[in-house]
């Protein structure tokens, strides 16, 4: 039986007296993996902290897992990476290892065995394991990235939000990252959003398409998205060609 992972309801954001997303609709299942899609200043990072529980709604509500915040039992069940990975303290004095740890968030899961266990997956993972014990601060942006990457999936979590992931990658590491997520979503149902301005190339990874404009403009599959007329008439055909040439 498939779950209802986030929904959202009659949502209505402002920031002072400016609406930034308007009655926002839509219903996200277990295992589905959203292309979070829109131009700058659309809502997608509003509608993210929304989704967390970190901006109260003028109106309406999203859940997630059932529940309008995030509560301390499903915390563990998200992970999360921020755009801005750029505001972390650079000279916060943290090893790589240690950071990817604190992804950890259980008593139970960060039991030592089972969290340097999972850590070395990590690492090994993204391909970082020769610098685990050097200080996130002496680290690449691209490098940086991957660390943040590695603790947001070090917990194993139910729903994955990431905003820009593969930004700061270079291209054989974002290639086996895409090919992490997708083993994660089709093999362990993990549920995956993801905010991008790749709105060409998501096609190839994500099952469904929400594409923002401080309101819903579509949200579907891919095939549901290609047939619209609707949609050619928004993007135009050129465009609307372009991403379901590489949907297919």
């Amino acid at each position: 039986m498939s779950i209802v992972i986030v929904e959202s309801k009659g949502l209505h954001v402002k920031l002072g007296m400016l609406p930034v997303l308007s009655d926002v609709n839509f219903c996200i299942w277990q295992g589905d993996y959203i292309g979070l899609v829109g131009p700058n200043g659309s809502g997608k990072s509003t509608l993210i902290k929304c989704i967390l529980g970190l901006l109260r709604p003028a109106s309406g509500f999203v859940t997630l897992f059932g529940n309008e915040a995030l509560v301390m039992r499903d915390r563990e069940k998200v992970g999360y990476l921020p755009q801005r990975i750029d505001l972390f303290n650079p000279r916060f004095p943290s090893t790589v290892a240690e950071i990817i740890s604190q992804g950890l968030i259980s008593a139970k899961k960060a039991g030592r065995e089972y969290g340097r266990a999972q850590t070395d997956k990590m690492l090994d993972i993204l391909e970082i394991t020769d610098i685990r014990n050097r200080l996130i601060g002496d680290l690449s942006g691209g490098q940086q990235q991957r660390v943040f990457i590695a603790r947001a999936l070090v917990n194993e979590p139910e729903l994955l939000i990431l905003d820009e992931p593969a930004g700061a990658l270079d291209p054989e590491t974002r290639d086996n990252f895409f090919s992490l997520l997708k083993g994660l979503n089709e093999k362990k149902r993990v549920t995956i959003i993801m905010v991008t301005h790749d709105i060409g190339g998501i096609g190839a990874y994500a099952s469904k398409l929400l594409y923002l404009d401080k309101k819903v403009i579509f949200f579907g599959g891919f095939d549901e998205f290609c047939m619209s007329e609707n949609m050619a008439h928004f993007f135009g055909s050129d465009s609307q060609h372009i991403i379901c040439h590489k949907h297919h």
